[in-house]
C-alpha cells in the first residue's frame, strides 16, 4: 500500500457544477498509481464519476423546479 502523499477536509458540493467537474476531470492516476490499484480505481471511479454527473443533473433540475 502507498504512502500518503495529501490529505483534505474539502467535501465537494454535489450541486456545484465546478466540484463536479474537477472530480470527472481528475485522472485515476491521482486516486491511484501501483500498476495493480489503477485498473481496480478505474472501475470504481467510472461508477463515481457517472454517479456524480448524474446528482448534479438531478439537483439542477430540481432546483429549478423551485
Amino acid at each position: 500500500m502507498g504512502e500518503t502523499l495529501f490529505t483534505s477536509t474539502f467535501t465537494p458540493d454535489p450541486k456545484n457544477a465546478l466540484d463536479v467537474l474537477a472530480f470527472v476531470l481528475t485522472p485515476i492516476e491521482a486516486f491511484a498509481s501501483d500498476p495493480d490499484e489503477l485498473e481496480v480505481v478505474a472501475e470504481l471511479l467510472g461508477a463515481a464519476k457517472l454517479e456524480a454527473i448524474e446528482r448534479w443533473r438531478s439537483l439542477r433540475s430540481e432546483a429549478r423546479l423551485q
